[in-house]
C-alpha cells in the first residue's frame, strides 16, 4: 500500500530524529548532507521501490545506491525503519565491530546493494546494474542518489554517457544539490552547473525539483517510469542540514556531528523530546 504524502513527510520527520540521535551518539559521521538527503532516501522506501526486508537479496527487488556514501547515516535509518535490522543497532554506527561502518558496507549490513563512498564511481554500479537487469530481462528498476559535489569527479559523466548511449530507462538517479562540500560553497571550489543542462545534453531525461517536496519527489519519481529509452535524472534542490535551522546551510557541518549541547536543541527544533 502506498504511502500518503502527509505519512511519508512525518516518515521522514522521525528519520531526521534518528540521524541526530545515531551522530550524536558516534561523535562522529556526516550531518549535513544526511539531513538534505533523507526527503528523497524516504520517499524510495517507504513508497516507491519494491524491497522485502525478511530477503534482502529477493530477486524482485528495485535496487538502491547511495553514491554519497558519506550520507549512511540517513540510509541507515531508513533501513532500520523498514526492518533490515534493529533500531538500536543505529547506536553503533561508526564502532569497532559493528556492521553499520562510516560508508555503506555490502558485505555486512543488510539491505546495501553496493560498497559506496568513493566519490564518482556510485553511478558507474548503478548504470551496470541497471543493464545487467534488462539483459536478465527483469522488470527491476535501479534508483541512485549522488552528491552535488560528487559531480566534480570525471567517473560521473563517463557513467552518464554509458547510461544514456544503453538506453538504460530502468534507471532514476537523483543529485542532492544542496550547493556544499566540505571544503565549502560546490560553486566556489569547482563549479558544477548547470547541471540539468549537462545531464540533459549526455541524453538523460532531466527534471528539476525541490528536494524537499515531498509531493513534488513522488511526482518526479512516478513521470521517471513512463520514460522509454533513456535514463532520468532529477535534479533536487535542497539544503544541508535541513530540519536543524543551525545545521542549515553551513558547510561546517559536512563532517560533524551534533554537540551534546547541540542534541536538545536540534531534536527540539524536529518536534522531538530528547
Amino acid at each position: 500500500m502506498k504511502a500518503t504524502v502527509a505519512a511519508l513527510e512525518e516518515k521522514a520527520r522521525e528519520l531526521r530524529v534518528s540521524i541526530v540521535k545515531t551522530l550524536h551518539k558516534s561523535q562522529s559521521g556526516h550531518t549535513g548532507g544526511s539531513l538534505s538527503a533523507i526527503d528523497m532516501i524516504t520517499a524510495l522506501y517507504f513508497h516507491k521501490m519494491r524491497h522485502n526486508p525478511a530477503d534482502p537479496g529477493w530477486k524482485g527487488r528495485d535496487r538502491f545506491v547511495l553514491c554519497k556514501g558519506h550520507a549512511a547515516p540517513a540510509l541507515y535509518a531508513a533501513l532500520a525503519d523498514a526492518g533490515y535490522f534493529p533500531r538500536e543497532d543505529l547506536m553503533m554506527l561508526r564502532r569497532l565491530g559493528s556492521h553499520l561502518q562510516g560508508h555503506p558496507d555490502s558485505k555486512s549490513t543488510p539491505g546495501v546493494e553496493v560498497c559506496t563512498g568513493s566519490l564518482g564511481q556510485g553511478l558507474s554500479m548503478a548504470v551496470g546494474m541497471a543493464m545487467g537487469l534488462k539483459l536478465d530481462k527483469l522488470e527491476n528498476r535501479v534508483y541512485a542518489l549522488l552528491g552535488d559535489g560528487e559531480l566534480q569527479e570525471g567517473q560521473v559523466w563517463e557513467a552518464a554517457m554509458s547510461g544514456a548511449h544503453y538506453r538504460a530507462d530502468n534507471l532514476c538517479a537523483f543529485v542532492d544539490v544542496n550547493g556544499l562540500q566540505i571544503d565549502g560553497e560546490v560553486a566556489k571550489v569547482m563549479n558544477v552547473e548547470p547541471i540539468a543542462d549537462k545531464f540533459r545534453a549526455f541524453g538523460w531525461n532531466t527534471m528539476e525539483i525541490d528536494g524537499h517536496d515531498m509531493a513534488a519527489i513522488l511526482d518526479a519519481l512516478d513521470r521517471a517510469e513512463t520514460v522509454k529509452g533513456r535514463p532520468t535524472m532529477i535534479v533536487a534542490r535542497t539544503v544541508k542540514g535541513k530540519g536543524v535551522p543551525f545545521f542549515e546551510n553551513k558547510a561546517s557541518y559536512h563532517g560533524v556531528p551534533p554537540s551534546d549541547e547541540e542534541l536538545p536543541r536540534a531534536l527540539e527544533c524536529l518536534g522531538e523530546k530528547s
